[in-house]
């Protein structure tokens, strides 16, 4: 398999993932700007949209949008646990978790990393991302995990996204159970060798 990253990109979480199952793979750095591959190759044919993450499979079929392939890498190692199996309840609770993680916060960003967008309107967006982040955090006050007790591939697609809180001067210390979640979330060894490889 070849997973096609940009360094703390939403594509850290199926590298983490990657790793959390300890699965053989080759990491890719694709250029943001070239939409080139570290060797070269025109990402664009890899994956049309020119964004991260794709993953090629060793058939040459390519997975991409980061909640599919976290589920498709989950389910190489059902021993792992980072998913429920196909047809229980609990498939649909972390499919929901996911969903809110890819809609109400990965993309909630959106407007932040656009250079011509007002600071009023920022300040809007960041207000919202607040309150999204209190809502996270009084799940974490009463369960160690999104799922509960189950460490999944949810949590791991939501460390990477708010892990860009920083970046736009959001003080996750606001919200001390989100903190500590995201705490023990970077103590595990599959997160800091794909913070490691990444730089």
């Amino acid at each position: 398999m070849k997973l096609y990253y940009l360094p703390g990109a939403c594509s850290q979480a199926p590298h983490i993932a990657l790793r959390e199952i300890g699965a053989r793979f080759d990491l890719i750095k694709v250029d943001r700007a070239t939409k080139k591959t570290a060797t070269g190759q025109d990402y664009l044919r890899i994956s049309p949209n020119g964004y991260v993450p794709a993953l090629e499979l060793d058939n040459g079929d390519v997975l991409t949008e980061a909640s599919v392939v976290l589920q498709y890498v989950a389910d190489l190692a059902p021993k792992a646990g980072l998913i429920p199996p196909c047809g229980a309840f609990e498939r649909y609770r972390l499919q929901m978790w996911l969903n809110f993680v890819s809609t109400e916060i990965h993309k909630g960003y959106a407007p932040l990393w656009t250079d011509d967008a007002p600071d009023s309107y920022k300040k809007t967006v960041k207000e919202k991302l607040g309150k999204r982040f209190g809502y996270l955090d009084e799940q974490f006050r009463e369960r160690e995990y999104l799922m509960g007790r189950q460490f999944t591939v949810a949590d791991i697609y939501l460390f990477v996204v708010t892990g860009w809180a920083g970046h736009f001067q959001i003080d996750l210390k606001q919200w001390p159970a989100l903190a500590a979640w995201r705490e023990r979330i970077g103590g595990r060894a599959s997160v800091k060798a794909a913070l490691e490889a990444e730089g």
